[in-house]
């Protein structure tokens, strides 16, 4: 049985579009850095959860314009390895903490 991952994927999105409506002047100070902090830990997870090699690589800082990407992006690829995870109670733990981390951001 695989983990529902829908709250996750409107989680993702909810926080991808309030970071895409934000002016250029919130992207550049504290908004910003919490996107990418947050894109960032969702990449990690992700690849942690799919059994990547070595140490989980970083997703680049490739501008204000593209955090919101590259939130969207990480959290729906969070979820699929979350979805295709064959312990389920691991993916259940690593669902809520997604959420928590979206939450927060």
């Amino acid at each position: 049985m695989t983990v529902d991952t829908g709250e996750l994927d409107e989680a993702v999105e909810t926080l991808a579009d309030r970071l895409r409506a934000l002016p250029e002047s919130r992207l550049r100070r504290e908004a910003g850095v919490r996107g990418l902090e947050t894109a960032r830990e969702l990449s990690r997870r992700a690849q942690r959860l799919e059994g990547a090699f070595g140490a989980p690589r970083e997703m680049p800082d490739a501008g204000v314009w593209v955090i919101a990407e590259q939130v969207a992006v990480a959290g729906h690829d969070l979820s699929r390895a979350i979805a295709a995870a064959p312990d389920e109670d691991a993916a259940r733990r690593e669902l809520a903490a997604a959420l928590e981390l979206l939450r927060r951001a």
